[in-house]
């Protein structure tokens, strides 16, 4: 498995694990195991370690649903949700009135009509700058994840949590957490699509580092305003970082069959 600059840079692209990957694809390189798959395509390689990663990540969801249903996450859910609490008033969360709004302000950035003006105009921006295939991949890409979203809610049927006063209304299932769920599905696959259009790496990491930082915001401000169960949040980034890398896996092999439009050139070494 020799060394490859532009397998690394792809690794590195991939929402939330990137970085991870691309440490371990270099530790792999050189490693006996490495060297028994050199003969192995770079893609291969690539699809590899992706597909593990989106395979853990569903692993990871697996377990915490099972302790979910069983009830043995109740006690750890229970308490950090009193820790974030006023304990003379648990209507109050903790912390001045003007970090309330903050965290409603970040949690609207989760929500349906959020999420759905921001794909409507990336799409819009991709058929302006006339990238259709990728256009038509976004959409498939998040219409999927939200229809996951609520097919998931709906066989899990767990309740919201009702230790609390909600900090706002809710109106569906509590597992896994949509708003975690679908801002990193969205976010990340964004991020991870805007990163691959950019020459620069600074500019890549950039990117990856704000959608990254947008969904722990939104999940963050869903356990603290009371209307999740922590657990519901880390199920909902589980499920939707391993959709997020499945969407950037499915635009690799289609840019590379040709049907989807290829990755903007890295640009020249600069001169001495």
């Amino acid at each position: 498995m020799p060394s490859d600059d532009t397998g690394l840079s792809r690794l590195s692209a991939i929402p939330l694990a990137g970085p991870v990957l691309a440490r371990a694809y270099g530790w792999l390189a050189a490693s006996p195991i490495g060297r028994a798959l050199a003969p192995v395509g770079r893609m291969e390689r690539v699809t590899l370690a992706v597909v593990a990663f989106a395979a853990l990540a569903l692993y990871a969801f697996a377990v915490l649903a099972g302790e979910v249903l069983e009830g043995d996450t109740g006690r750890l859910d229970r308490t950090i949700l009193l820790a974030l609490r006023n304990p003379g008033d648990l209507a109050d969360p903790i912390g001045p009135t003007w970090f309330e709004e903050v965290m409603r302000d970040l949690t609207a950035l989760g929500g349906t009509t959020v999420l759905a003006l921001v794909t409507v105009g990336v799409i819009a921006y991709l058929l302006l700058v006339r990238r259709r295939a990728t256009a038509l991949l976004v959409a498939a890409s998040v219409l999927g994840a939200t229809v996951l979203a609520s097919l998931l809610k709906w066989g899990f049927d767990r309740p919201r949590p009702d230790l609390v006063p909600h900090g706002v209304a809710v109106y569906s299932q509590s597992f896994p957490s949509s708003h975690a769920m679908l801002s990193a599905a969205i976010y990340l696959t964004l991020g991870a699509l805007l990163a691959r259009s950019q020459e620069r790496v600074r500019v890549k990491a950039f990117l990856i580092g704000v959608a990254v930082l947008v969904t722990v915001l939104v999940g963050t401000s869903r356990i603290y305003l009371g209307v999740h169960w922590p657990t519901d949040v880390l199920g909902g980034w589980a499920v939707g970082a391993a959709w997020a890398s499945a969407s950037w896996l499915v635009m690799l092999w289609l840019q590379r069959r040709g049907e989807v439009e290829a990755e903007a050139p890295a640009p020249p070494p600069a001169a001495d």
